[in-house]
């Protein structure tokens, strides 16, 4: 069976997007947080950064051609902005540090 005829991928990845959707969404909102809810946003966005950064590393460890295709498609993707998947993720953890430093900060 191909990686990604699997029902439970197909879930996971649905949900991922779903879900990211969803934080991308609530954050435009984010300025009007309160220290809490910036707070309680980040943890959601670190939750869904590790499910992201888990489902990438199936796809990297399967043999299936199509998953193979896909990380390499993506690292083509984020090669054009001279960034590797890891890098992407540091990048967006470091973020995250940053937007959880200044919630912290805020009275």
């Amino acid at each position: 069976m191909s990686f990604f005829d699997s029902e439970i991928v197909q879930e996971e990845a649905k949900q991922l997007f779903q879900d990211f959707q969803n934080l991308m969404q609530l954050g435009e909102q984010y300025g009007k947080f309160d220290r809490e809810g910036k707070k309680i946003f980040i943890e959601q966005m670190e939750d869904l950064l590790e499910r992201q950064r888990i489902f990438m590393k199936r796809l990297e460890l399967s043999d299936d051609f199509m998953a193979q295709m896909t990380i390499k498609q993506l690292q083509t993707q984020l090669g054009s902005f001279g960034v590797s998947p890891s890098q992407m993720f540091d990048h967006m953890n470091r973020t995250l540090e940053r937007m959880k430093a200044e919630a912290e900060s805020e009275r």
